[in-house]
This record gives structure tokens, sequence and C-alpha cells, in this order.
């Protein structure tokens, strides 16, 4: 695979700070090279990027008793409660700590990995399990979820390769709906937290992709690139906006006619 050239296209100043968050274990893979495309193409801006290479990180991704110093042996572990616990207090495991930073100094985040599985790779899930630590991402302490929560005003972008074609992940396609495949991390990761999810940015039938094909993925790449800051964002509903009651259930007839499934909860667009 040829390596990846920035496009003439330039994305719009100001100057922004964007962390990169990439999860592959072959450094000569596609998503690999989408990593390296989005950090030229940012840079190439004048923008500040940081990036969290997973695997060559060697990041622990399971939860344990040594992400909390605080936690006392004799105990028992209550994760969040740790976790709350140990935020606050600056006192989370060194490797938490320096991605935390990372998320706060960052206007955007991109998420750069393959779907294995209908999900995300063990290695990414773990990223999250340890980063998104009560306190920090949510909890009593900060602002309500799905609202203007403690991550509010980031951008937050998903870029995913899948090995599949595109139609078996269409609205009738035997895989589902992309949107509803990743809506845990874009609903439930992005949202939740305050920050504004784009729309997903997919590469398919990724396992063998024709050098025409790459090419067409980095235009459209760079396009989305481009409108970080710019693009719409999904227009998911705010818990506080009115459209929820006390136990967090969709008002009846907020959604528009027909609508059904996880696009209940997204706002009609125009």
């Amino acid at each position: 695979m040829n390596e990846p050239t920035p496009s003439n296209e330039a994305i719009p100043s100001p100057r922004k700070k964007i962390l990169v968050v990439s999860a592959h274990p072959e450094p000569r893979s596609l998503n690999a090279s989408l990593t390296a495309f989005a950090v030229d193409e940012l840079r190439a801006a004048g923008h500040d990027v940081q990036v969290s290479d997973l695997y060559a990180m060697k990041w622990k991704a399971a939860v344990d008793a040594d992400d909390f110093p605080g936690h006392s042996a004799d105990e028992r572990l209550h994760v969040m409660a740790a976790s709350e616990r140990d935020t606050l207090a600056d006192r989370l495991a060194p490797d938490i700590a320096a991605e935390q930073e990372k998320v706060r100094w960052a206007d955007a985040v991109i998420l750069q990995f393959p779907v294995w599985w209908f999900s995300a790779p063990a290695i990414l899930k773990g990223w999250i399990d340890r980063v998104f630590t009560s306190g920090f991402a949510y909890g009593p302490e900060v602002p309500p979820p799905y609202s203007e929560g403690p991550l509010a005003g980031r951008r937050a972008l998903l870029s995913v390769t899948l090995g599949a074609r595109e139609s078996s992940f269409s609205d009738r396609g035997i895989h589902g709906h992309l949107t509803d495949v990743l809506h845990p991390l874009q609903h439930g990761l992005f949202w939740f937290t305050g920050m504004a999810p784009l729309e997903p940015f997919a590469a398919y039938e990724a396992n063998d992709l024709p050098a025409d094909q790459f090419a067409a993925a980095k235009r459209e790449y760079a396009r989305r690139l481009h409108g970080l800051f710019t693009d719409e964002p999904v227009p998911f509903r705010s818990l506080v906006g009115g459209d929820y009651d006390h136990d967090m259930r969709l008002l009846p007839g907020v959604e528009a006619a027909g609508t059904t499934g996880l696009d209940l909860h997204v706002r009609p667009r125009g």
C-alpha cells in the first residue's frame, strides 16, 4: 500500500487540537495508513495533533484494582466508586491520567479502528473503559449525561474499516444499518459524555482494497477531515431538552411519524 499523501484541500482555520486514537496491531494496515493520512492532513492545515497508538503503547485493556491507587486491598472493588474517588483525588494510574489529559486538551477526538465482531477491538474498548472514569466523563459531580456534559464543546469522529460490502450494512442489509452498529459509541460514549459526534467515516471491503478505491477513500476522508469543525453533528436528543420523562423514556408523540428503533433518539433534521 502506498504511503498516504496529503490532499490539496485546506482544512478551515482557526488552529485546533485533535487527538487520534488508533487501534490496529499491524503498522502496515489500512487503519495505520488512514491514521497517518489524517495526521498529515490535519498537521498540514496547521492543527496540533496527538496520536495514541494503543498497540504501540502496549495499552493495558483490563480495568483492575491497579488502576486505583487509593483502593485498599482488603476492600471490595466497586469500580465506579473507586474510579470516581481517585479521579477527583487526582491519583489514577499514570497511563489513565495521561490519556485523560489528552482528551481534555483536544478540541476533537478521532477513533480509528477496524470493526471486529460488530464492535471495537478489545484494546480500544479497554481504553474507553479505563479512561472515561466516573468523575471525569460522567457522575454526580458533573453535568447530566446525553446533554452538554463534562466533555462538551468537543467534536468526535469514528473512522472505521469493514471487511464486508457497504450494501450489507445498509437499511435492509443483513448486518444491520452501520449507524445502529456504531450506536454504542456514537450515542453511548460520545453523546453520553457531551461530545458532538459526526456521521462516521467508513471504508468497506477493506481486506482487499484496490489502489483506486484506497485513493477514493482518502479523498472522501480528506473531505470529512475538512468538515471536522464545520459539518453538522448527529442531532441526538438531549436528556434535559424536554423530550424525555423522569424515567429517561422518550415522551409520546415527540418523534416524527414512522420513526422507530434507535432513530427515535435523533431529532429530525431540517
